[in-house]
């Protein structure tokens, strides 16, 4: 982690260092101007109390506080503006650093980090840190100047009452150091639950209609009110912390006001400070009460902001597992192939090998089937070939240079990827298809042709401009299966890597996206990972894999006759065909 977490505003801080002028001297300026009033308020009680006051003085020292008065309220508007201003550059800054992180991550990273947990910090921890920064200047400025000043506007008046003032300050200050610690581990408690309640009630939600189905609404509902109980606990914790801290600052304030009732008081019947004096110097202690709370109050935001720093600074040094070497070569395009050499591959060191010693070859332009029961491999395949994982050992070759030594975006820029689970955005049918780019409606009209999905559209009430909504929800399984297509053939990149993909759709959607893919050989190098024997019947190379192994390779005709798990399968789905049919 960065040095100290504060580190990560600096630059923020830095950037916006005028406006923080300005602001903290339009603060200072509604400080200084509040301590003016208990003088003029002196004034107007000693003339009362001498029956020396008039009614045009007494008009002149109430314009002179209205006067004030407004002076303060434009002041305050624009410290508002500058400070405030500055917290929510930082909100937005840090927000979109942390996304843009985010983006950089391995897929790893997320299978072992909970979505909820990133919300939380995308939103509940911004919002602390630019509470910290904001509001955490002001008290800062008022703790310092305004307590400071008003200590010593007191002071002029009567040193000795004072000092019988300022009796309760060390206690303020003990107490703080106290309360500061355990407010810090209460924060990063009940921050962490808030994340996990986050991703519950996510969870929930996503899967609603699997709840439903299975009539599970009363456990669902426990489930999030058990996490729930758990964040309430911790706050109530936090609260008992708070709870006491702040009461007990107020108290050291009252009793502050006590003395000076009574000393103060006794003062001013044995005429050693006039009336005026007494009244200002309890108008000044009431002033002195905003920054003596100010003090635990810094100190609450400052704790909360430390905490949420600390858990962006986490993420924001977490570094991606698959990026680019030092030196990593530029790869303008594949003009030999692709080949895998002693390709293996495992999770982690605990975990059994999914790929085992893997060695094949894909020359440009031609096309490579992989075949297998569920689990052997086919899907980590693939995603080694396109990089979304590295290998454990061995590696796969680009033109005979390590994938690894390649620029990452490079080598993705020249693929188009279909998962075997695809996902679609909350937006429009065409932006799910083209991610925002500008593209002509022939281009648009020959991907959906492409993918079987014209017809699809010519169903949906307003076409290609559909809202399909949250993961697609409108769509069946075998529509979204095609938008994935036809995301990939609209990009039109020279290598084509497609997981599983006709697995959702009929057989005559099915036969339609393989005379599209047919068209595409020589012209592509495409990788097909599938169940159906269909879709890699014509692959120019197919390969078994069982247990993470190839065990068998060659052209379709070749495989049916070596009597093996291909053609056993092969057989098998003919059969399902003909029942299907009949």
């Amino acid at each position: 982690m960065t040095s100290s977490p504060f580190d990560l505003i600096k630059p923020y801080l830095y950037h916006r260092r005028f406006s923080i002028a300005v602001g903290l001297l339009c603060l200072m300026t509604v400080d200084l101007l509040q301590l003016v009033i208990p003088r003029i308020i002196k004034a107007a009680v000693d003339g009362l109390a001498t029956l020396s006051a008039t009614p045009d003085g007494l008009m002149t020292q109430a314009l002179w506080i209205v006067v004030i008065a407004v002076i303060i309220g434009g002041f305050r508007f624009l410290w508002r503006h500058f400070l405030m201003g500055l917290s929510r550059e930082i909100e937005r800054g840090l927000r979109n650093r942390l996304f843009r992180h985010l983006q950089t991550l391995s897929a790893g990273y997320f299978h072992k980090t909970q979505t909820g947990n990133l919300m939380a910090h995308a939103t509940n921890d911004i919002h602390h840190i630019r509470m910290a920064v904001g509001m955490g200047l002001v008290a800062l400025m008022d703790a310092v100047l305004l307590g400071a000043s008003t200590i010593g506007f007191m002071a002029y008046i009567n040193v000795r009452l004072t000092l019988f003032t300022i009796i309760p300050m060390p206690l303020i200050v003990i107490s703080t150091r106290i309360f500061s610690k355990k407010m810090h581990l209460a924060y990063q408690s009940v921050q962490g639950t808030y994340a996990l309640l986050t991703e519950r009630i996510r969870e929930h939600i996503t899967g609603i209609r699997i709840i439903k189905a299975y009539t599970r609404e009363t456990e669902s509902a426990g489930a999030v009110e058990a996490v729930s109980k758990d964040y309430i606990d911790r706050n109530v914790r936090l609260i008992w912390i708070t709870g006491a801290f702040f009461p007990m600052m107020l108290l050291f304030s009252n009793i502050s006001l006590a003395l000076v009732l009574y000393l103060g008081g006794r003062q001013t019947i044995f005429n050693r400070i006039t009336p005026g004096d007494f009244v200002a110097f309890i108008s000044y202690l009431g002033l002195l009460t905003w920054p003596m709370m100010a003090i635990g109050w810094l100190i609450n935001l400052i704790q909360r902001g430390k905490a949420s720093l600390e858990r962006i600074g986490s993420i924001l040094d977490t570094r991606p597992e698959i990026r680019n070497r030092p030196g990593a070569r530029p790869f303008a395009g594949l003009s030999g192939g692709i080949r895998g050499n002693g390709i293996r591959f495992r999770y982690d060191k605990a975990s059994p090998w999914i790929l085992d010693d893997i060695s094949l070859s894909i020359p440009k332009g031609t096309t490579l089937g992989i075949i297998g029961p569920p689990g052997a491999g086919k899907s980590t395949l693939i995603a080694l070939f396109a990089r979304i994982l590295d290998t454990s050992a061995g590696c796969v070759e680009y033109d005979g240079v390590d994938i690894r030594n390649l620029r990452l975006e490079d080598v993705r820029s020249g693929i188009a990827f279909v998962p075997q689970e695809p996902f679609l955005f909350a937006g429009t049918l065409r932006d799910n298809i083209t991610f925002g780019a500008a593209v002509s409606d022939e281009r648009l009209l020959k991907a959906l042709r492409t993918a079987a999905l014209e017809n699809t559209v010519g169903t949906l009430p307003r076409g290609v401009n559909t809202i399909v909504g949250e993961k697609g929800v409108i769509l069946s399984g075998g529509q979204k299966q095609r938008v994935a297509l036809a995301r990939a053939f609209l990009r039109e990149r020279p290598i084509l890597m497609l997981d599983d993909p006709i697995s959702q759709v009929d057989a005559e959607t099915g036969d339609a996206i393989l005379r599209a893919l047919r068209a595409l050989v020589g012209n592509r190098t495409l990788i097909i990972a599938s169940h159906r024997i269909s879709a890699v019947q014509f692959a120019d190379n197919i390969i078994t894999l069982q247990e993470g192994r190839i065990t068998e390779s060659g052209s379709h005709r070749e495989l049916v006759s070596q009597n093996g798990y291909y053609a056993r399968t092969y057989m098998l789905q003919q059969i399902q065909e003909v029942d299907d049919v009949v």
